[in-house]
């Protein structure tokens, strides 16, 4: 295999890693009833995406929220809480996000034997752990399913699934 065959498997591998990413169905942590979204979102112009900080809350073509982690994560800040009219979205049923983040132990650069930290460093719970210097793991027992990790990740070794 050529350099530049090694190269484009690599980038192909890698943008099938991100499509994955980006078919996940999150929604914000603020909701009580999942079919809220179905019913009351559609009444909605999408205030909650506008008033998201870290601009992670993308509108879909029916008019759902979803949380997309390419770029940054949630703060949980409350403003989208706050901005929703409908009630679909409530302060008072603030909850960790409905997902499971997990380590890909074959596609991570520090499993790997490559020193890495670009997932360590912006958890902002301390959820990532290493055991000796090369294997990431992420703890259950903190891990707020933020998404920082995820867009830092520069293998997108790391895998969000909702729960």
């Amino acid at each position: 295999m050529q350099r530049r065959e090694l190269f484009s498997f690599l980038s192909s591998s890698l943008k099938d890693e991100e499509k994955k990413v980006k078919e996940q169905i999150l929604r914000p942590p603020y909701y009580n009833d999942i079919n809220a979204f179905d019913t009351e979102c559609q009444n909605c112009d999408g205030k909650c995406a506008t008033l998201c900080q870290e601009q992670i809350i993308i509108i879909e073509d029916d008019k759902t929220p979803r949380l997309d982690f390419s770029k940054s994560g949630c703060t949980y800040c409350d403003d989208c809480a706050t901005a929703c009219e409908f009630g679909v979205l409530n302060i008072e049923d603030k909850k960790m996000i409905d997902a499971n983040v997990v380590i890909n132990q074959s596609t991570c650069l520090s499993w790997s034997g490559v020193m890495c930290f670009s997932c360590k460093d912006p958890c902002l719970d301390d959820a990532i752990e290493f055991k000796a210097m090369f294997m990431p793991v992420i703890d259950e027992s903190k891990c707020t399913a933020c998404g920082f990790c995820i867009s830092r990740c520069p293998t997108y070794a790391i895998e969000v699934s909702s729960l």
